[in-house]
């Protein structure tokens, strides 16, 4: 692989073409399937609580992301600020719901693409773009700007999939990386957790997009370092409220047993569903049985690559194969694509 997607688009022109056509889906914004079609460009107020300018929260060399996207240096991770959806269980909530405060944060296109800069005069491996959906024409716009000034890090596109069809079309070549969420099997848990609704088909619809761009291959440069792929991550919520076997299957048989998946163990009640008796069934921690369950399904239905998380933290582990018995994961220091 010969550097990033978008930079062979710059190249040609082709990335100022598809910036255009981003913005102006921000006029009548249907930059997510919210579909509020408020007008940004005049600086109207979406329902993700958003307007003209991106909003970055904090921007960092960040070391808690799989370890095909930290290796030695981190991932250069940009916290947006704001989200489209509500979640009730959310671990940046003092970022993606407190839209008054972020006001702050917002910042001009061309802020955002000297950070891009920032992070890779520092080392970074990656540009990790986190809760990137509602801001997905103004990341587009900084890329080009800061591809014009020397940026050839991969893009990494890290969202909880409720994304547009439409806008992942437009971002084919420009995001080298796909690392959605998939949060919920049923759209019951969806609007109640997260306050959207049709969240099922709309996630998985956008991860089928992701996955036509990309493919189940995972593309490493000679470090060892993810350049180009698709990750699927899935939390393993208590009382199976994700319903990770049904979301196990879904990926197996519409998209490919080689899609490679990171199981997470990290959840801990927080927000609403720490104080909140509507949501009770979030209100701990998993258990080990409900986290041991979720292995025994990636098991049993044969999904060969991904990371999983300790148990009782937050480290990885990267399962090159499950169906060897004898190896079935390694420690992250010993980590080889």
């Amino acid at each position: 692989m010969n550097g990033p997607g978008y930079l062979k688009l710059f190249s040609r022109g082709e990335l100022q073409r598809r910036v255009a056509a981003l913005e102006t889906l921000l006029e009548r914004c249907t930059v997510c399937p919210r579909d509020c079609f408020n007008d940004r460009l005049r600086d109207e107020i979406a329902a993700c609580y958003s307007g003209r300018l991106p909003i970055v929260s904090s921007y960092t060399a960040h070391f808690g992301e799989e370890p095909a996207l930290v290796g030695t240096c981190g991932a250069g991770n940009i916290f947006f600020g704001n989200c489209n959806l509500r979640c009730t269980y959310c671990q940046n909530y003092q970022i993606s719901q407190t839209h008054k405060q972020q006001l702050k944060n917002e910042i001009t296109h061309e802020r955002l693409a000297d950070i891009m800069l920032e992070l890779q005069a520092k080392g970074c491996h990656n540009i990790n773009f986190v809760s990137p959906t509602h801001f997905a024409p103004q990341m587009a716009r900084s890329i080009l700007l800061a591809a014009g000034g020397g940026l050839h890090l991969p893009i990494v596109y890290n969202t909880n999939a409720y994304d547009s069809v439409e806008v992942l079309h437009l971002l084919e070549g420009v995001v080298d990386i796909y690392l959605p969420d998939l949060k919920y099997a049923e759209d019951e848990a969806g609007y109640l957790y997260s306050k959207v609704s049709g969240y099922k088909d709309h996630a998985r619809r956008a991860i089928k997009e992701m996955y036509a761009q990309v493919g189940d291959d995972l593309v490493f440069g000679e470090d060892g370092l993810l350049q180009r792929g698709l990750i699927i991550r899935l939390l393993v919520l208590p009382n199976d409220i994700g319903g990770v076997r049904e979301s196990l299957e879904w990926i197996r048989d519409e998209l490919s047993p080689r899609v490679a998946v990171s199981m997470m163990a990290q959840y801990y009640p927080t927000h609403q569903a720490a104080t909140n008796q509507r949501y009770l069934l979030l209100s701990r921690r998993i258990t080990q049985t409900e986290w041991l369950r979720a292995l025994t399904a990636l098991d049993e239905l044969g999904m060969e690559n991904g990371w999983m998380q300790v148990f009782d933290g937050a480290a990885y582990y990267y399962r090159p194969d499950f169906s060897d018995s004898e190896t079935p994961f390694k420690d992250i220091r010993d980590f080889t694509p």
